[in-house]
């Protein structure tokens, strides 16, 4: 089997990885000169040195993203450092931490145990979430969080300081316009899987370095491609002229529309929706940006956790809400990286005002540790459609499409998940699966004397 993925994302190289594991010849197009689509490395000539263009956590519940890392042979603690669940405020006025007891013990301690909760919140929490359990964590279609928050019962102070970071770590959507079922399905994965679902692994190399440039040496990788004509017929499919047995589109939903809307109608249908509908689906997203503030200190600063939280107050010009400092596991780290998870918030801010605000917003924030080293340097990037806005009732498409010898990968097809690096590695792994499935059927399997 000859394949083609067009896109060098996590989901194109997840797509990649397993056609090339089942014997395929495999050839990935990717337009820019670095992989891992919106989860990579970048050169920033500000710092002068290379940075990710966001910064990104997995969970222990990111089985096949695990799975990946193991099967090209690298070594999880030797690239991502593992903590327990902990969410505590930089200014230490909330702290939620999951203890060394088996699940769901570990997480009736954690909210038990948890500061500036008092005794009804702590009980609503633990409720709120036994209610889910008891529900096989199914959500009633269209709901929002904020509208099931309101059913049971949350305080807006449980709200401020534990769902709507959640939601909007998990999410990247607000709680008042996020879907409550992708939500529970994240919960259900990590605070209702076992103890080491709920972890937190945070990538100790850069993000093209995690994995995606660990691909076998048999895929062959052209990089600076940036894809102009698909076709596709009942025998093949071309990528710019060149014939494959099959073709996946991991790029971005809007790249993948421009691409298909070139194929014209279907002549079969295949078991999705046909040419136009399938394209009016892909033209539904509607997109979050999500920006990253890169600080150079002068030295390591070494807060106690790798990861805590920043209350924002965009009227403050205070737009931070995750804070991270890796210099407790990775030696001479003498950068910090905030997370603006919706920075719709920034549009139209000046890039100075926006640093200046973070830098306050900081020193107002960690009063309680040693002062922060000077800052020699910043850098912001903002990936302008890092995320799909995940709102109830947004229909996603399956990786099999209504053209023959095409299919497509993304964390924006249906993987039950949000906009997660997981969903993209599942996507990618589900299409392989799928293009395999239909090019073997048909092409003549070898005989035993052939083998």
């Amino acid at each position: 089997m000859k394949a083609a993925v067009v896109g060098g994302g996590w989901a194109g190289l997840s797509a990649a990885f397993y056609l090339h594991q089942a014997g395929a010849d495999v050839t990935v197009f990717e337009a820019a000169r670095s992989l891992g689509g919106r989860a990579r490395s970048v050169h920033s000539a500000r710092l002068n040195t290379t940075i990710d263009n966001g910064q990104h956590i997995l969970l222990g519940a990111y089985t096949e993203t695990i799975s990946l890392i193991k099967e090209l042979g690298l070594e999880v603690k030797s690239v991502l450092h593992q903590t327990p669940l902990t969410l505590q405020s930089a200014d230490g006025q909330f702290a939620l931490r999951t203890p060394s007891l088996p699940a769901p013990f570990h997480l009736l301690a954690a909210i038990l145990g948890a500061r500036g909760l008092s005794l009804k919140e702590r009980y609503q929490l633990i409720t709120i979430t036994r209610r889910l359990q008891d529900k096989q964590w199914i959500t009633p279609a269209g709901l929002t969080v904020s509208r099931l928050l309101e059913q049971g019962r949350q305080s807006d102070h449980v709200i401020r300081q534990f769902w709507q970071p959640l939601c909007i770590a998990a999410l990247n959507t607000p709680v008042d316009q996020a879907c409550a079922q992708l939500l529970a399905n994240v919960l259900r994965d990590s605070l209702g899987g076992p103890k080491s679902s709920s972890s937190v692994l945070i990538p100790r190399v850069d993000l093209s370095a995690l994995w995606p440039e660990h691909l076998p040496a048999g895929i062959r990788i052209q990089r600076g491609h940036a894809v102009r004509h698909l076709t596709s017929r009942d025998t093949h499919a071309q990528v710019d002229g060149e014939e494959f047995d099959g073709v996946v589109v991991a790029t971005n939903a809007p790249s993948a529309h421009r691409l298909l809307k070139n194929l014209g109608r279907p002549e079969k249908h295949s078991e999705s929706a046909d040419g136009s509908d399938f394209l009016d689906i892909l033209t539904a997203f509607r997109y979050i940006p999500i920006a990253t503030v890169t600080l150079a200190l002068e030295k390591p600063w070494g807060l106690p956790l790798p990861m805590l939280m920043l209350a924002d107050a965009p009227e403050k010009k205070q737009y931070g809400q995750w804070l991270f400092d890796r210099s407790k596991f990775m030696h001479n780290c003498a950068t910090l990286t905030v997370v603006i998870s919706d920075a719709r918030t920034i549009d139209n801010v000046p890039r100075e005002r926006v640093i200046a605000g973070i830098l306050t917003q900081i020193q107002e924030q960690t009063q309680r540790f040693p002062s922060m080293p000077k800052v020699i340097g910043h850098e912001l990037i903002v990936e302008k459609r890092a995320t799909f806005a995940a709102i109830p009732n947004l229909q996603r498409p399956g990786n099999d499409t209504p053209w023959p010898r095409i299919w497509v990968a993304g964390d924006w097809t249906d993987t039950g998940y949000p906009a997660v690096l997981e969903g993209a590695v599942r996507s990618g792994k589900k299409a392989a699966s799928l293009a395999v499935a239909q090019t073997w059927k048909e092409k003549p399997r070898p005989s035993p004397h052939d083998q």
